[in-house]
């Protein structure tokens, strides 16, 4: 696992083997990142990353430069190991919450630019992450959720569904709150 772009590009991260995680892979990232860059600045970005583990997502939002990252995980320690990496290369703008995720979610009442999930891949709720993040208004208005999902999984029957991006077995789904002020 690396850093592909921003000031800490090629910084290889070495969580520990024993974290309950499956995280993305660098070339789902590094796709997934490449559609990012021709459609966003990353400075400004208000990024929420669900189910974020390792912190893989996260901390490549904080090296583009976003503003602020709000890192979501349920294991305390994918959580340490999160706020150890951005405390070691001074990544003030990530803060983290050990919490489970749908519970944050019936809390959460800010908005955001960008609403990154990365789920368990057996977890029956997935469908669920567009419909309570619409519902509840997270997106600011032109702002993005991504999910990612088993390829085989199908998430287009949201009004928000924009398109999936399959990336072997892996796939992101893009939904876009199209509301403007």
């Amino acid at each position: 696992m690396r850093i592909i772009g921003g000031r800490l590009r090629g910084l290889r991260l070495n969580p520990p083997n024993n974290l309950p995680v499956r995280p993305t892979t660098d070339l789902a990232k590094e796709a997934l990142f490449n559609i990012l860059n021709n459609q966003i600045e990353f400075e400004d970005l208000k990024v929420l990353d669900l189910f974020s583990g390792t912190g893989n997502i996260s901390l490549e939002f904080a090296s583009r430069g976003a503003e602020s990252v709000t890192s979501v995980d349920r294991s305390v320690q994918c959580i340490h190991y999160l706020n150890d990496t951005a405390r070691q290369h001074k990544l003030e703008q990530i803060k983290t919450f050990k919490a489970d995720v749908f519970k944050y979610l019936d809390m959460e009442t800010d908005q955001y630019d960008m609403i990154f999930a990365d789920p368990p891949y057996d977890l029956n709720r997935i469908p669920d992450l567009p419909k309570i993040v619409f519902e509840k208004n997270l997106l600011l208005p032109g702002g993005m959720l991504i999910v990612e999902h088993q390829s085989m999984q199908n998430l287009s029957q949201h009004p928000a569904f924009v398109e999936q991006r399959k990336y072997g077995h892996s796939s992101f789904s893009f939904f876009v709150n199209e509301i403007t002020e």
